[in-house]
């Protein structure tokens, strides 16, 4: 695809390789070089100093963004009689245990599952279909509670899950490209908050050892992470 290799080096021309770049320089910078003719996703990838073959050393958590993601989030309760009515009222785009079957069957136009403690014991069943899709409810993401009202609501103002990969990076949306730079940057400043309070107990040396930002395709552009510990 000539046409896209030569915009992305059009918009690499902008980005100073060497340069790390404080946080509002940085979301100012991803909006200067998105080139597509979608709305963009912003992206922060953080590199981490931890070893996540040992449990100790896992990074997760959630995090609740000022200003959303941007994206529509379809949010799936599986829950019966009162926390049912409680998640149609919160807002949930699909509510019943009739959803099991229907995940069952392969049914997956939802975005995150939001589960009662006492139907886990079923999803659990399902591992092999929404493991891989980072879609099974889990306790600390705050996915399996009998409050599915406040979940619901959290998921939908902007709370996203993280978690450190294989090779101890993160990645997280914080946004679109047509977000303004002053919400960019306060979704990139909570997240990385959230990040540094995530620190398990057990890391050694350099937590932050690298950060960078970037929009859909668009070049990456690194961040200053001498604030961050």
């Amino acid at each position: 695809m000539p046409a896209l290799g030569k915009k992305y080096r059009e918009a690499a021309t902008k980005v100073e390789a060497t340069r790390q770049y404080d946080g509002s320089d940085a979301v100012s910078l991803v909006k200067q070089t998105s080139y597509t003719k979608f709305d963009a996703t912003v992206d922060v990838a953080v590199r981490l100093g931890v070893d996540p073959r040992h449990a100790d050393q896992v990074v997760r958590g959630t995090v609740i963004l000022p200003h959303g993601t941007g994206k529509t989030v379809r949010v799936l309760v599986i829950a019966q009689g009162d926390r049912a009515r409680d998640a149609e009222a919160a807002g949930a785009d699909f509510v019943g245990i009739e959803y099991l079957a229907k995940l069952k069957e392969g049914w997956l136009e939802c975005d995150v599952i939001v589960a009662t403690p006492d139907v886990m014991g079923q999803l659990g069943a399902l591992g092999r279909i929404l493991g891989p899709r980072g879609l099974m409810p889990n306790p600390k993401a705050g996915t399996v509670t009998m409050d599915v009202a406040k979940a619901v609501k959290e998921i939908k103002a902007g709370k996203i899950e993280f978690r450190v990969d294989k090779t101890g990076n993160v990645h997280a949306p914080i946004g679109k490209v047509s977000f303004s730079a002053e919400q960019l940057a306060e979704n990139l400043q909570a997240f990385m908050d959230t990040i540094v309070k995530a620190r398990p107990s057990a890391s050694k040396g350099t937590y932050i050892r690298s950060a960078t930002v970037s929009s859909t395709m668009g070049p990456g552009i690194k961040l200053e992470t001498a604030g961050y510990k």
